[in-house]
C-alpha cells in the first residue's frame, strides 16, 4: 500500500457567534502542547556543561542518554574531499549548519580517499597529513553545529579508489592473488591492507582537539563498506567471512562506536524473500544476505538503503512508491523478529515525485518510532550547497532551493521529536517547530 498524507475533516460550527473562537483555542492549544514537548531547550543550553554521549544500542532501539534516539539525517559524502582545499573547506560548515537549521542530527560521509586525487590513503599505510586534518576539522566542525558523524571506512564502487584500489595496490606489490576486484574481501595481503588502514583511523588523533577517533562521540558510528557486493561467491559466504573478521577486527579497537556494514539489504539465495521481497532476481545472486550478514553479533545495527528506478526498469511512479513501502516494512519486521537490532535506510534516493517519495519513507520511519519497533532513522541521499554541480547526481538537492522538500523534513524532524523528546544537540529545536515554513 502507499502511504498517504493524512487528511483534516473540517466541521461546520453549529453557533456562527464560536466561528472564530474555536480555531483560536484550537491553534492555542496546540502551540501549547508543542511548547511543552520541546520545553525552553535553547536557553537552558549551555555548551560547556554538556558532556556529548556516545549512542548506545537497546535491542532494536538507539538511545542516547538513556532515551529513544530517532534520527533525521543525510549523506554528503563530500565532506573530508572539500574539506582539504582553503575555497572549498567553507561549504562544509555550510552544510553542516544547514542540517542543523532543519534539526537534522546524524549526516553519513567517507572516510576514504584511496589513491585519488586529494587522497587520505596515497598507498598502502601512508597517509597525506593534509587530508587527515581536513577529516579532523569536518569532525571538530560537525560537533559545534550539534551533527553527529556515520563514517564510511572504504567503497565497494571505484569513486574514490574503492576496492578495486586495493586490488591494483597488491598487484604493483607483486602481492595481489587475482585480478578480480573482489579479492578484495578473500586475498590475506588486501585484508592485512585494510586491517591497517582501519586501526589508523580509529587510532588517529585529532589534530585540533586532541581527541582519538575512538573516543569521539561526534562520531555516532562506523561503517565498513559502502553496498558490498561480491558477484563472484553467490553463495555469501565470502563476504560473510569478510564482514565477521573485519567487524571483529574494529571492535577490538573500538568498544565505544557502533558499527554496521553498509549493506543495500538484498535477501540472499537461501532466504524466501528474495522472491518476494528483492526488486528482481539479480538481487540475491551479488554475495549480500541481508539476514545473515546483520546478525553478526558484532554488527551492532542494519543498513538498507531504497534505489527504485535503478533497481527497476519501466516501472511508473505509484509502483515504485508501493515497493518502497514493502520494502521498508519488510526490513523493519525482519529487525524486530530476526535481528533484534535496529535497522537505519541509510541511503534513499528517487529522480522523480521526490516529495511523495521522501514522504512515503518519513511516514513510516514515523510509524514505526511511534511503535517503538526496529525503523530507527533514514538518511536522505545526498545534500548539497551551491556551486558543487560537478558533485551532484540525479538525486542530490540543495534542500533550501526545495520549499516543499524542506518543510517535509523539517515537519518529519518535529515529530521524531514529539516522540522521544528534543536531544539536546537540537538547540533551535522550539524555534524550528513552532515556525511556519
Amino acid at each position: 500500500m502507499i502511504l498517504r498524507s493524512s487528511r483534516l475533516s473540517t466541521k461546520k460550527m453549529v453557533a456562527a457567534g464560536y466561528g472564530m473562537f474555536y480555531p483560536i483555542v484550537g491553534f492555542a492549544s496546540c502551540l501549547a502542547l508543542i511548547y511543552l514537548s520541546f520545553g525552553d531547550l535553547r536557553s537552558n543550553f549551555r555548551e560547556e556543561d554538556h558532556q556529548l554521549a556516545f549512542v548506545k544500542r537497546n535491542a532494536t532501539q538507539f538511545t542516547s542518554d538513556g532515551k529513544p534516539f530517532y534520527i533525521n539525517g543525510w549523506n554528503s559524502y563530500w565532506l573530508m574531499y572539500h574539506g582539504v582545499d582553503e575555497y572549498t573547506r567553507p561549504r562544509v560548515r555550510e552544510i553542516l549548519q544547514a542540517g542543523a537549521k532543519m534539526g537534522l542530527t546524524l549526516c553519513r560521509t567517507w572516510a576514504f580517499n584511496d589513491g585519488d586525487y586529494n587522497a587520505l590513503q596515497v598507498s598502502p599505510g601512508q597517509f597525506d597529513e593534509r587530508v587527515f586534518k581536513a577529516l579532523d576539522h569536518v569532525i571538530v566542525e560537525a560537533r559545534q553545529q550539534g551533527i553527529r558523524l556515520l563514517l564510511c571506512l572504504v567503497n565497494n564502487l571505484e569513486n574514490y579508489g574503492g576496492k578495486s584500489q586495493y586490488v591494483r595496490w597488491a598487484w604493483q606489490e607483486g602481492v595481489g592473488l587475482s585480478a578480480s576486484n573482489d579479492s578484495f574481501f578473500f586475498d590475506p595481503s588486501i585484508r592485512n591492507y585494510f586491517k591497517s588502514y582501519i586501526k589508523t583511523i580509529l587510532t588517529r588523533k585529532n589534530t585540533l582537539n586532541g581527541i582519538e577517533y575512538r573516543d569521539d562521540p561526534t562520531i555516532f558510528g562506523w561503517e565498513l563498506i559502502n553496498e558490498p557486493r561480491c558477484s563472484t561467491d553467490a553463495s555469501g559466504d565470502t563476504l560473510q567471512d569478510w564482514i565477521e573478521e573485519m567487524s571483529a577486527f574494529v571492535k577490538l579497537i573500538d568498544k565505544k562506536h557502533l558499527l554496521t556494514v553498509g549493506l543495500e539489504g538484498f535477501y540472499g539465495p537461501k532466504d524466501p524473500k528474495a522472491l518476494t521481497v528483492n526488486p528482481e532476481r539479480w538481487a540475491s545472486r551479488l554475495g549480500s544476505d541481508f539476514i545473515r550478514n546483520s546478525k553478526i553479533p558484532s554488527i551492532d545495527f542494519a543498513s538498507v538503503h531504497i534505489y527504485p528506478d535503478h533497481w527497476f526498469h519501466d516501472l511508473e511512479v505509484e509502483d515504485h512508491l508501493k515497493f518502497v513501502t514493502k520494502w521498508m516494512l519488510s526490513h523493519i519486521e525482519d529487525g524486530e523478529k530476526e535481528l533484534n537490532k535496529p535497522v537505519m535506510f541509510t541511503e534513499f534516493g528517487l529522480a522523480d515525485q521526490l516529495d511523495r517519495f521522501y514522504k512515503t519513507i518519513y511516514d513510516i520511519i514515523y510509524k514505526s518510532a511511534k511503535k517503538h519497533q526496529a525503523g530507527a532513522g533514514a538518511l536522505a541521499w545526498q545534500f548539497i550547497v551551491g556551486g558543487m554541480e560537478k558533485f551532484n547526481d540525479e538525486f542530490g538537492i540543495i534542500p533550501w532551493e526545495r520549499p516543499a522538500t524542506y518543510k517535509l523534513i523539517i515537519e518529519h524532524t518535529c515529530r521524531l521529536a514529539r516522540i522521544q523528546g528534543p536531544v539536546l544537540e537540537q538547540r533551535n529545536l522550539k524555534e524550528l517547530c513552532l515556525q511556519k515554513h
